[in-house]
C-alpha cells in the first residue's frame, strides 16, 4: 500500500539548517527569524510550523514555492519603487501570524487550516532569477506568505538576484527581530510592513505583538531599507479616528517621508462580520496621514474613488509627479527621481 504524505511530511523534506538561530542546552534552539524567537525542544516546531528541531539542528523551508506569478509593483504596493515594472512574486507556506482576515491564507494558513490547498513547487534560486529575467521583471519578491519565517531561502535566491542586477522585496507583517534584520539587509532592497493597527489587544488576537512591529519598522529605516507601510482598514477592528492618528503619528515620529497605504478590506476568510471598506473611511484615513505630517499618503484597492490620494505629487510645490488608476501609471514625469519644476528629491528606488 502506498504512503500517503501529509502536507506537513512533503514539507518537512523540503528543508535545510537555517542559520537564524541558536543552540542551547539539551538539544534544545532558539530561533531568530521572526518576533516569537520561539524556544524549541528537540522533535518540535516553532509558532509558524515550519522552522523544526530536529536533533538540535534548525530546519527550515528552501527549494520550492506555494505560489509564483508576475504582479506590478503597484499591487505589492510599492509606489516609490520603479513605477509601472513587474515583479516576479514567490511565496512559501506558513505565517507567524493567524489573522482571521487575510487575502493570503491558501499559502499562509496551509499548515493550520486543511481547506488550504498550496501544494508546493519544487524550484530553484537559478529558476526563479532565470524567470525574472525572461518576464522583464526588475524585482523579485518574496510574498504572498511570511517572508520572515523563509529568510535563508529568500536569502539564497536574492544573493544571485542581486548578481543579475535586479532589486529584492519583502512584502512582510513586520514582526522581525535585530538578527532577522541584519540578516537580510545586504540582500533586501524593499520592505513592505503591513502595520495592522496600534491596538495591542488586537494584534495579540492576531497572533502579534504591536511593540515588535514597531521597532522593526524603526529599524529597518534605521538601516536604509526602501520602507513603505500599509493599513488594511478593517471597519469596527481599527478604523476609529484615534487609532488611525495614532499610527500616522508614529509613522511620522519615524520619518515623514515613509509612504502610508490606507487600503480596502473587503470579507474574506474567517472574517465575514465586518463590512467592506468605503471609500469615504479611506479618505477620512489618508486625511489624517497627511494632517500627521506625512509628506506621501495613499487610498488603495478602490480605483478611481478615492480622489487625488492614488497619485504621487510633489511635497514642495505641488506638482503631479506620478498619476495611477489602480495599478496603472497613467503619467510619470519625475527627473532623475525629482521634482522637474522645483527640483525637489522626492525619496524612493527610481531606477
Amino acid at each position: 500500500m502506498a504512503e500517503v504524505m501529509t502536507l506537513g511530511d512533503i514539507l518537512t523534506r523540503l528543508t535545510r539548517e537555517g542559520e537564524l538561530y541558536e543552540k542551547l542546552h539539551g538539544q534544545r534552539l532558539r530561533c531568530y527569524s521572526c518576533g516569537h524567537r520561539c524556544l524549541i525542544p528537540e522533535g518540535r516546531a516553532g509558532v509558524c510550523k515550519v522552522r523544526f528541531n530536529r536533533g538540535g539542528v534548525l530546519y527550515v523551508p528552501a527549494g520550492y514555492v506555494g505560489a509564483l506569478q508576475c504582479d506590478p509593483v503597484e499591487k505589492k504596493p510599492f509606489f516609490h519603487a520603479l513605477p509601472g515594472s513587474l515583479a516576479l512574486s514567490f511565496g512559501m507556506l506558513g505565517c507567524d501570524f493567524k489573522c482571521g482576515y487575510c487575502q493570503n491564507w491558501l499559502t499562509s494558513q496551509a499548515l493550520r487550516n486543511p481547506e488550504a490547498q498550496s501544494p508546493p513547487q519544487v524550484v530553484s534560486a537559478d529558476y526563479l532569477v532565470s524567470a525574472a529575467e525572461h518576464y522583464a521583471t526588475p524585482i523579485i519578491a518574496s510574498t504572498y506568505n511570511e517572508p520572515l519565517i523563509t529568510s535563508e531561502w529568500a536569502v539564497e535566491i536574492f544573493r544571485l538576484a542581486k548578481r543579475h542586477g535586479l532589486k529584492t522585496a519583502y512584502i512582510s507583517n513586520g514582526n522581525g527581530t535585530p538578527q532577522v534584520i541584519e540578516y537580510l539587509k545586504p540582500w533586501v532592497d524593499l520592505y513592505k510592513v503591513d502595520l495592522k493597527g496600534f491596538n495591542d489587544t488586537n494584534y495579540r488576537k492576531l497572533g502579534g505583538v504591536l511593540q515588535n512591529v514597531l521597532e522593526t519598522i524603526k529599524r529597518l529605516v534605521e538601516k536604509q531599507f526602501w520602507v513603505e507601510i500599509v493599513t488594511l482598514v478593517v471597519p469596527g477592528f481599527n478604523d476609529s479616528d484615534a487609532e488611525l492618528t495614532q499610527i500616522a503619528e508614529f509613522l511620522a515620529s519615524v520619518s515623514f517621508d515613509l509612504p502610508w497605504h490606507v487600503t480596502a478590506f473587503h470579507q474574506d476568510y474567517k472574517m465575514r462580520d465586518h463590512a467592506n471598506t468605503a471609500a469615504s473611511t479611506l479618505l477620512r484615513a489618508a486625511e489624517i496621514g497627511k494632517r500627521a505630517g506625512l509628506r506621501y499618503v495613499y487610498a488603495g484597492n478602490l480605483p478611481g474613488r478615492v480622489g487625488s490620494y492614488e497619485n504621487t505629487y510633489c511635497p514642495s510645490c505641488q506638482m503631479l509627479l506620478i498619476e495611477r488608476y489602480g495599478y496603472t501609471i497613467l503619467k510619470n514625469v519625475l527627473k532623475d527621481g525629482a521634482c522637474p519644476n522645483c527640483h525637489t528629491l522626492i525619496p524612493g528606488v527610481w531606477n
